[in-house]
């Protein structure tokens, strides 16, 4: 392995082990686009899973690369209005670790399967996330709120999309495919840790 592909090996394992250092506004008292926008990359839990939908996708290639994430968005905002307007869903909290542990696995073993099975898949658990949001805001600045989300939650998809594009070119082939999996794999395993109180 050259000293090059080293460097950039450990490049990509710092970005993406790093936290973001963003102050979390508190968004009954903040519904503004910036408390949307630093809810989601301030919780261990939505960063991971919104990365790994992005590992699938890149994993998945073609049409998936930018319709799965889409899925995972557009369902987060309707789960979101889903709460806003009252309706009741149990599980959010388990749903949202269980999203980590099972998309870090779909990438993990880079399960191929149609694009639409593959939105279907995330779409379930984007709900929950976008539930969660919504059961944290009251009524003023909502709509502010959840573009502020939805572009973060967009901007990990993309990071996670570009991390699998990059490795794979970076290592080529099947050696690109195995480290983006083994990005998968950790993320699960991150989903594991959280869920028994790490």
């Amino acid at each position: 392995m050259t000293r090059t592909r080293i460097a950039s090996l450990a490049a990509f394992a710092f970005i993406a082990s790093a936290s973001p250092a963003l102050a979390h506004l508190d968004p009954v008292e903040h519904g503004s686009f910036m408390a949307g926008f630093s809810h989601p990359l301030f919780g261990t839990d939505h960063i991971l899973a919104m990365v790994a939908v992005g590992l699938w996708a890149a994993l998945l290639s073609g049409r998936a690369l930018w319709l799965v994430p889409l899925a995972f968005v557009g369902t987060m905002l309707a789960g979101f209005l889903a709460a806003m307007a009252g309706a009741p869903l149990p599980f959010v909290e388990p749903a949202i670790l269980a999203s980590v542990v099972v998309i870090g696995l779909l990438a993990a073993i880079a399960l191929n399967v149609p694009t639409g099975a593959a939105m279907a898949m995330v779409g379930f658990f984007a709900f929950f996330h976008g539930h969660a949001h919504g059961g944290e805001i009251g009524e003023a600045g909502a709509y502010a709120y959840a573009a502020g989300f939805a572009i973060a939650t967009g901007l990990l998809h993309a990071a996670g999309v570009a991390a699998g594009l990059f490795v794979g070119r970076l290592f080529g082939g099947d050696a690109g495919r195995t480290v983006t999996r083994i990005a998968g794999a950790l993320t699960a395993l991150g989903g594991v840790w959280l869920a028994i109180g790490g």
